[in-house]
């Protein structure tokens, strides 16, 4: 299920290994979240060279990036020349979704009911429906009574929007929110910004790709590849994040965050190997954004509420932008603060706050998140051993084996599911890990003579309370961000990634797998 970048080498492998296989896909093309995610400024913020495929030397070489920090077309282009070089797109079923999954105790299969109304019986079933594919549905009461025209981030318009004179009001400041925002604001009569919680942003400093710059990864390919895979999230930054923030001073500090700053990216959290672990080290490099912000925004007063003040920074997912916070010294841009005066109801000509104040628009642009993790598996009614479905298992949060698989769902598998590292490392190395162990395993399988594979319940509630645990050791627990499940209503709010770093993962789960399965069982 799904044909980004997780679905598209799931598909090339298990090919190659002469199963029959059937890949469903909701969109009209291959690319997963980057065919969904075309809203304007759309981008990376792992750098080009590193968020792409290793498994293939000859696409390495081949592909020629153009920016150290993709835009979604780019990217998009990309997944769909993968899956062209490999042939994989007449294997593919565009425009159709999974509505259901039921497993059959007798047979050892799963029936999979199609949003055509098809059904096919699979021996295993690949969950590549990624991470932040199902957006989360916005809590603004009288919407349906706008009468402007109402853009979602998540839905994109194929055909890009006019905003030129235009009153445009964007509600939400995340990732999509910020680039959104700062891709617009040149462009249009007058941009609102409703901002309920504000994030940490770093810049970019976004630059074409030198040919330097990729011959130094072209020729050394492998070497570079093996060092990202021993880096703790999968990404090779400038700095190697060996440093702690503790043993430096005040202006050791100082000098490496502006150095951090300047070469740009979401490196630059990882200035420090503590800033994540150490308060007073988070305190400092929290400090040193605020300052960034009051010294680019003009107005005191837009810069203080600009500035994240609640919670540790790296709590929630840091952003990086292209001269985000610089767009409200414009004189077309407004900033309101709905913490303070919230949103009270959708009117017919835009949105009143709870102050009374009505803010006409003639766009509407909804920029509200995802339901992330687990929003895509939930939508699918999928149902395993006895009847048991996987919401009831996940009422109370997510529970799984090593983010791979689900006690009593046999033979189904997660990539880079609740779990595992996931959402907190480069996803491209990560989702060819998972997708490698997944048709090892499957192949394993076969050679065994066994029908179906599934996690011991009891193993996979200590691998939970393990990611539990390393969670609490971290400030990443201090913020009601979407890692927790915090964003969207009535969620279970547990602390969903591992944590711990992805080669701690790594070494984890080639240590069970290569010592007898442990943890799993056999039927």
């Amino acid at each position: 299920m799904g044909a980004g970048f997780a679905g598209i080498y799931a598909l090339h492998r298990l090919r190659k290994m002469g199963l029959e296989v059937c890949t469903v896909e909701a969109g009209a093309d291959v690319g997963g979240t980057w065919y969904w995610n075309r809203y304007p400024g759309a981008r990376c913020d792992t750098e080009s060279m590193q968020y792409s495929y290793s498994f293939s030397e000859e696409i390495q070489q081949e592909w020629e990036w153009t920016e150290l920090y993709a835009a979604q077309p780019e990217i998009l282009s990309y997944i769909k020349f993968v899956a062209d070089r490999l042939e994989l797109r007449q294997h593919i079923t565009f425009n159709t979704r999974v509505d259901a999954l039921n497993w059959d105790d007798d047979a050892s299969l799963w029936t999979a009911t199609f949003s055509d109304g098809r059904k096919v019986r699979a021996r295993y079933c690949i969950m590549a429906t990624g991470c932040l594919s199902v957006a989360k549905e916005p809590d603004i009461s009288g919407l349906e009574d706008y009468k402007g025209r109402l853009l979602k981030t998540s839905d994109w318009p194929a055909e890009e929007p006019d905003f030129l004179d235009e009153r445009v009001g964007l509600i939400g400041t995340g990732s999509s929110g910020i680039q959104t925002s700062t891709t617009i604001a040149p462009g249009c009569g007058n941009l609102t910004v409703f901002q309920r919680t504000p994030n940490y942003s770093v810049p970019a400093n976004n630059r074409p790709m030198s040919a330097h710059y990729v011959e130094s990864w072209k020729s050394n390919y492998p070497e570079r590849r093996a060092a990202l895979r021993q880096s703790r999230n999968y990404t090779l930054y400038n700095n190697p994040g060996m440093r702690s923030g503790q043993e430096l001073t005040e202006c050791q500090q100082k000098a490496l965050l502006e150095a951090e700053w300047q070469i740009g990216g979401i490196g630059f959290i990882y200035t420090f190997n503590d800033t994540t672990k150490d308060r007073e080290v988070n305190t400092a490099v929290a400090d040193f954004v605020r300052r960034k912000i009051r010294e680019t925004v003009e107005d005191p007063q837009t810069a203080e509420v600009l500035s994240p003040g609640d919670y540790p920074i790296g709590a929630k997912r840091i952003c990086v932008d292209t001269g985000y916070y610089e767009i409200f010294n414009r004189d077309n841009v407004d900033l309101v603060d709905i913490r303070a005066d919230p949103v009270e109801t959708a009117t017919a000509n835009g949105l009143k706050l709870k102050s009374g104040q009505e803010i006409e628009l003639d766009t509407m642009i909804l920029a509200t998140g995802y339901d992330a993790m687990t929003g895509a598996l939930n939508r699918i009614d999928i149902s395993g051993r006895e009847g048991r479905t996987l919401s009831q298992e996940w009422d109370a949060g997510p529970q799984t084996y090593l983010g791979l698989m689900v006690a009593g769902f046999p033979n189904m598998f997660l990539v880079t599911g609740p779990g595992s590292p996931s959402v907190l490392s480069n996803m491209v190395p990560s989702i060819e890990e998972h997708v490698e162990w997944i048709t090892d395993t499957i192949g394993d399988l076969h050679d065994r003579n066994e029908n179906e594979l599934e996690p011991v319940r009891a193993a996979q509630q200590d691998w939970m309370a393990e990611v539990d645990a390393v969670s609490r050791k971290s400030l990443m627990r201090e913020a009601a961000s979407w890692y927790m499940g915090a964003n969207v209503d009535g969620k279970a709010q547990v602390f969903m990634p591992y944590a711990g770093g992805s080669v701690t993962y790594a070494q984890i789960l080639d240590q069970r797998t290569s010592d007898g399965m442990q943890g799993f069982v056999y039927r």
